[in-house]
C-alpha cells in the first residue's frame, strides 16, 4: 500500500487515533469506541505503519504519545471534526448525540460552580451527550483551543488569537470561605483578616492577588498552606480559623454544600472578565452549539 495514498487508508484509524490520544491507553479506548482491545491494538500497529512512527509509547500509567503523535493529532482532530460538521448539515435537526463527546476547559472553580448545571442542562437538550472538562487558565487557554485540545473553553480572557472567538459571560469578584462554626463572626474587619491564618489557592502557590491588595495597604497576611486547586478547601478549612479568598462563584458553591460561611473580603480586590471561547469553524458542530448554549445558561443575562 501506497501510505500516502488515501484511497488506501482506513479512515476509521483517524477515529481510533483520537481514542488513542484522549483516553491514554488501548483498553479505555476500546471501551469508549465500543471495540474489543485487541480490535484497538491491532488499529495502533496499522497507525504505526501509515505514519512511520511508535506513535504511542507503554508508560507506568498507560500511553504517552510521541513527539509525532502530538504534532498529528490537531490535525487528525480538525480532520474528524470536519466530518462531524458535513454530518450536521445532513442533519441539522439532531436531537440525541449517543457516542458523542465536547470538551470544555475551563479552571476547577468554574467546574465547581456551573459543572453540574451544564450536565443537567444538556441531559435534557443533547441526550447522550458526553461532556468532559479539561483543566486550562488565561495564559494557556488560546493555544490549547487552537490545538484542538478542547472545544470551547471558559476563563478570564485570553482568547484574543486569530481563528478564535469569545463572548463575556459576567464579571467575576471574590469572597471569603470560614468554618461556620458558632463563634464565627457574621463579617470580616481587617484586622480579623489579617490575624487569621490564610489557604492560598495559585497555580504558583507563593502569591495571590490578596497579597498584593495587602501590600497596597502595608499589611501581610499568613499563609499556612498553598494549594493548586479548589476541591481540598472544605478539608482544609473544617474546624480551624483559617480562611480562604477565592472567586465569588466558587465560594459560593463550596458553601452550600460544605457548611462552610461566605463572607465579604474586607479589602477591595479587582473584578475580572468571564468569558467563554471557541474556535471559529467549531459552531459549525450541532453537538458544540448547545453545549455553548448549556455554558451560556449558567450565567446572568447582562443588562
Amino acid at each position: 500500500m501506497n501510505q500516502f495514498d488515501i484511497a488506501g487508508v482506513d479512515l476509521n484509524l483517524l477515529k481510533i487515533f483520537e481514542a488513542l490520544f484522549e483516553e491514554g491507553g488501548a483498553s479505555r479506548a476500546a471501551i469508549r469506541l465500543d471495540m474489543t482491545q485487541s480490535a484497538v491494538s491491532a488499529a495502533l500497529r496499522r497507525l504505526r505503519v501509515l505514519y512511520a512512527d511508535t506513535l504511542f509509547v507503554r508508560t507506568g500509567r498507560g500511553l504517552a504519545p510521541t513527539s509525532r503523535a502530538q504534532e498529528l493529532k490537531p490535525v487528525i482532530s480538525e480532520a474528524l471534526d470536519r466530518c462531524r460538521h458535513s454530518l450536521a448539515i445532513a442533519s441539522p435537526g439532531a436531537t440525541t448525540f449517543h457516542g458523542r463527546a465536547v470538551s470544555i476547559g475551563l479552571s476547577d472553580d468554574f467546574e465547581v460552580a456551573i459543572g453540574r448545571r451544564i450536565i443537567e442542562t444538556l441531559e435534557a437538550s443533547a441526550p447522550g451527550l458526553r461532556i468532559i472538562f479539561r483543566q486550562t487558565h488565561s495564559q494557556i487557554v488560546a493555544d490549547a483551543l487552537a490545538n484542538q485540545d478542547m472545544d470551547l473553553a471558559v476563563a478570564a480572557g485570553g482568547f484574543a488569537s486569530r481563528g478564535l472567538s469569545h463572548r463575556v459571560l459576567g464579571e467575576g469578584s471574590y469572597a471569603c470561605l470560614v468554618d461556620d462554626a458558632p463563634r464565627t463572626p457574621r463579617r470580616l474587619t481587617l484586622g480579623d483578616y489579617v490575624s487569621r491564618g490564610h489557604i492560598l489557592v495559585s497555580s504558583g502557590g507563593v502569591v495571590g492577588i490578596v497579597d498584593e491588595g495587602l501590600a497596597a495597604r502595608g499589611l501581610k497576611r499568613n499563609v499556612v498552606a498553598s494549594t493548586t486547586h479548589f476541591a481540598a478547601l472544605p478539608f482544609l478549612l473544617k474546624g480551624t480559623r483559617s480562611v480562604a479568598t477565592i472567586p465569588r462563584h466558587a465560594a459560593e458553591a463550596i458553601a452550600r454544600v460544605a457548611g462552610l460561611k461566605l463572607l465579604a473580603c474586607p479589602i477591595d480586590l479587582p473584578r475580572y472578565p468571564v468569558e467563554l471561547g471557541w474556535r471559529n469553524s467549531s459552531l459549525r458542530d450541532a453537538a458544540i452549539v448547545k453545549v455553548q448554549a448549556a455554558i451560556i445558561a449558567c450565567f446572568p443575562a447582562k443588562h
